[in-house]
């Protein structure tokens, strides 16, 4: 089973209260890890699609780290805008977490399913859109594109994780879409979304690929199947 789940926003710290997002992220922490400890079995896969720990520092980021990786499953993490402990992939390995598989210009397959991602960016669209804006967006393209095709093996589907929404402010697809149906991806996984922004949650099938918002708290603070095995 593949499950999704996205904004953990974990906190070792206890710094960075998330209930000013409404009274239902009280102990968000312990709903997540008793949802799924209930749900989740070893051989599943959990996909993760960034904002992940409000740590500053890899150093303090490894506690978070370490309670996802010793709660069930494989679990694959991308970055989100909020992951500024995220380092190079050989310092993140190095924590020696192995049910952790960091997604950065990599690719994960699991049962002939082929995993990409990249974190996205604010859509061109948006009144505070700037030059330095741009560039992100295109390198997070490219991002994307690389990940999708370090996939060197035939798989039967393609699953896209991505921070950020992948459309516009009105709603209508953006140039991440344009890239997914360009490499195949078949389901695509974001996050981002939190108490009102859920209005801006677009879901279904859309052009032939199927998206999911699973912010945590859109989601109930509980993993959700993304593609049964």
């Amino acid at each position: 089973m593949i499950y999704g789940i996205g904004d953990l926003h974990f906190d070792y710290s206890k710094e960075k209260p998330m209930d000013i997002f409404g009274d239902n992220w009280i102990d968000h922490e312990g709903q997540i890890i008793e949802n799924w400890k209930e749900k989740v079995k070893e051989d599943d896969l959990v996909l993760i699609p960034g904002d992940i720990t409000w740590a500053l520092k890899l150093s303090q980021a490894y506690y978070d780290l370490k309670r996802i990786h010793e709660l069930p499953g494989k679990k694959i993490l991308s970055k989100g805008n909020h992951d500024y402990w995220w380092e190079s992939l050989k310092k993140m390995n190095d924590l020696g977490l192995d049910s952790i598989f960091f997604i950065q210009n990599l690719s994960y397959v699991h049962n002939n399913i082929g995993i990409g991602g990249t974190r996205g960016w604010i859509s061109r669209d948006n009144d505070n859109f700037t030059d330095d804006d741009e560039k992100i967006f295109k390198r997070e393209l490219l991002r994307l594109r690389m990940s999708f095709h370090s996939i060197k093996e035939k798989v039967d589907k393609k699953i896209a994780m991505i921070h950020y929404p992948p459309f516009n402010m009105n709603s209508s697809p953006n140039e991440f879409v344009d890239l997914m149906k360009e490499l195949d991806v078949d389901i695509c996984v974001y996050g981002h979304l939190h108490a009102e922004g859920h209005k801006y949650a677009i879901e279904g099938n859309i052009d032939g690929i199927e998206f999911h918002c699973i912010s945590s708290d859109h989601i109930n603070f509980e993993p959700k199947i993304i593609l049964g095995e």
